[in-house]
């Protein structure tokens, strides 16, 4: 208990020192493992762990996702699924805002990163909605909540962490769950952003013709298609999640250099080199993550306040209350996949002690960690959709509320009821 306690005060301290997330991950641990042993076996058993912890084939799916992510971004297909949207629903109320929540929740899937999908559609829409009369930060505050919901809807590179985490539940499963907290968030946040857009009069567009609209669609056809083919691919067993990653690389770049004809073969390194960077950058948290998780399981504090939760109540939904409040302030703090690596080996017994299932919880912990992303003061999303919206974060906090509200409802639904994450996943024997 004593080392556990400081990890977690050496780990607070780091980050309120604005130390990296990952270095504060990793020092705090190295502190922690040097109390109870001399340096140089705590520098070779953090090391050890370090690597145990990416000795892992399920993880080489998250390279090969990220890459076919930003060869999504590279080769044309947020201006295509932008224009399908808006053909088929620019014409409703606010309808530029309906635009780029479906728009960002499109991207946010096919691209599995919430920052792309930000960077990408944002791009796009927020100069868009402010040549129609939009603030600028409600245009940006609407885009960066919808792209977290990419995170939901497959192929999920945090999905797959949260796997690896939770010690081999499907990955099969939790793709499928994943539709209906993802569809649900997003119909919130529609409705959220037509109310808001109704109140302050934005404008609307002009209702285009019935050929004209289905027109729009067919270019954003292969894009979706991708989707489809990967979560089916997996879900009929033709292939697993690291094979669908790496037929999702081949297939983003055919679309890109072939079909769409928007990406060049020689931007195809720059785009490699983006794509190893964020590779680095995840897998080294996940790196220090797996260590931290490790460091606190053997000093016993995660049973220790599973224990604590556990005599608090025996009502199932007052305890999940209580642990979606904890991961929303942990999702304000820590980015998500240190979040879900630390937090699942916590929290997954006590849910599991209460009858949950560990894909319901699953869904209940990203969610709760994807809205943390664009809330501060360290929401990563945030800060990209201001610098994309040339706007600052503390003018996007008062149009980002209704939006929360919308987030938080669906939160609700999504953990008071379990079918809605089990359904499909039940349907298909994978439960």
């Amino acid at each position: 208990m004593t080392t556990g306690l400081i990890l977690v005060l050496v780990f607070f301290i780091l980050v309120a020192l604005n130390v990296p997330i990952g270095f504060a991950i990793g020092l705090s641990t190295l502190a922690a493992l040097v109390a109870i042993m001399p340096f140089d076996p705590a520098t070779t058993t953090m090391a050890q762990r370090m690597v145990a912890g990416l000795d892992s084939f399920t993880l080489l799916a998250i390279p090969f996702f990220i890459l076919s992510g930003y060869l999504m971004g590279a080769g044309g297909v947020a201006r295509r699924l932008i224009d399908a949207a808006k053909g088929l629903i620019g014409a409703l109320p606010g309808g530029l805002a309906v635009v780029s929540i479906i728009s960002s929740m499109l991207f946010g899937s096919v691209s599995g990163s919430a920052v792309a999908a930000t960077s990408a559609i944002g791009s796009f829409m927020v100069p868009a909605m402010k040549k129609e009369g939009y603030d600028a930060p409600f245009a940006a505050s609407v885009t960066t909540s919808a792209s977290i919901l990419g995170l939901l809807i497959p192929p999920s590179n945090v999905m797959i962490v949260y796997a690896v985490a939770a010690g081999g539940v499907s990955i099969g499963a939790l793709f499928l769950a994943g539709y209906g907290p993802g569809l649900l968030a997003g119909l919130a946040l529609v409705i959220a952003a037509v109310i808001v857009a109704r109140k302050e009069g934005y404008p609307v567009s002009e209702r285009l013709p019935f050929k004209d609209s289905i027109r729009t669609v067919f270019p954003a056809i292969p894009s979706i298609a991708m989707l489809v083919i990967v979560v089916g691919g997996i879900v009929s067993g033709i292939f697993t999640a690291t094979e669908a990653s790496a037929f999702a690389v081949v297939y983003s770049l055919i679309l890109g250099v072939f079909v769409h004809r928007e990406m060049a073969w020689k931007d195809l390194p720059g785009v490699i080199v983006k794509s190893a960077e964020t590779t680095g950058i995840v897998l080294f948290l996940i790196a220090a993550s797996t260590g931290m998780a490790w460091m606190l399981a053997y000093s016993g504090l995660p049973g220790a306040i599973a224990a604590a939760l556990l005599t608090i109540s025996d009502n199932p939904l007052l305890l999940l209350l209580l642990i979606n409040v904890v991961l929303l302030i942990v999702g304000a703090f820590l980015d998500i996949t240190p979040a879900i690596l630390i937090f699942t080996p916590i929290l997954l017994p006590v849910a599991v002690a209460l009858g949950i299932s560990p894909v319901h919880f699953g869904m209940i912990l990203i969610f709760n960690l994807s809205i943390g992303l664009c809330t501060p003061p360290v929401g990563t999303v945030l800060f990209v959709g201001a610098a994309v919206g040339e706007t600052k974060v503390a003018a996007m906090i008062k149009p980002m509320i209704p939006l929360y509200l919308a987030m938080l409802a669906a939160l609700a639904v999504t953990t008071a009821v379990p079918a809605l994450s089990e359904a499909l996943p039940r349907f298909f024997g994978m439960m």
